[in-house]
């Protein structure tokens, strides 16, 4: 049976799969397109920490890393009891494309369908942000910065 409370994303973006990866990798490049402040140590057992949206910490560690093809890792949020720091799982597979990668998330271990939603909705957000970036354009200021749900 299917697990009932997933987000599934696919984006292009138009950039390798190598400058996706920085984009999800490098604290400096994350910031261009989400948060204000990042600690991110891609190897197993690594620290995930970005501060979303400047009032949000997102918290985990990475499970598995492979350079420029794949990244998971456990995610939750800083004082959060209904979705914890590690509460949950997002991979990511990035898929070279003759114009540039296609993207493919996967959120689970989401623990009902209003933080189901929810997520979804960032990571439609924020994966629209990186894939401007990744296409050479600025995003401009994160119109959700100070947001705290």
């Amino acid at each position: 049976m299917p697990e009932p409370f997933v987000v599934h994303r696919e984006t292009h973006v138009a950039a390798p799969p190598s400058a996706v990866f920085a984009l999800l990798t490098d604290p400096e490049k994350i910031l261009r397109w989400m948060g204000t402040e990042a600690q991110v140590e891609p190897q197993p057992g690594g620290l995930y920490l970005v501060n979303v949206t400047g009032a949000r910490f997102a918290r985990g560690s990475f499970r598995e890393v492979v350079p420029v093809h794949r990244l998971a890792y456990s995610f939750g949020w800083d004082g959060s009891e209904i979705v914890p720091p590690g509460s949950s799982l997002v991979e990511i597979d990035l898929i070279e494309k003759p114009d540039g990668t296609l993207l493919k998330l996967t959120h689970t271990g989401l623990p009902n369908a209003e933080q189901c939603a929810g997520h979804a909705e960032g990571w439609e957000h924020y994966l629209g942000r990186m894939a401007q970036c990744a296409a050479g354009r600025d995003p401009g200021p994160d119109p959700w910065a100070g947001r705290t749900g």
